[in-house]
């Protein structure tokens, strides 16, 4: 998903676990390339986002970095909220 945040045009992971909805930056710490193989295309392996260059592991509900070549930093999380069955950025 592309949106425009005060720093300028970013990319974002949003993922909706129930009602819990979670939402990163779409940049892998290790690199700062994007994590998707292909755009909006991710790969998750139980409960975790695996980085498609280096195979970096990010837990989904927390972005935290539980494999990898970048472990102990996580994902840039951005504040959401929903709203009326919409995901909503927070100023």
């Amino acid at each position: 998903m592309d949106t425009v945040l005060p720093d300028g045009e970013e990319n974002l992971i949003v993922l909706r676990f129930g009602e819990a909805v979670h939402a990163y930056l779409n940049i892998c710490p290790h690199a700062g390339r994007r994590l998707d193989w292909a755009p909006g295309k991710f790969l998750l392996s139980k409960g975790a986002l695996v980085c498609a260059a280096h195979g970096a592991s990010f837990m989904a509900v927390s972005g935290a970095c539980i494999g990898g070549p970048c472990r102990g930093q996580s994902l840039r999380r951005v504040s959401v909220r929903v709203v009326d069955g919409e995901v909503c950025l927070i100023d």
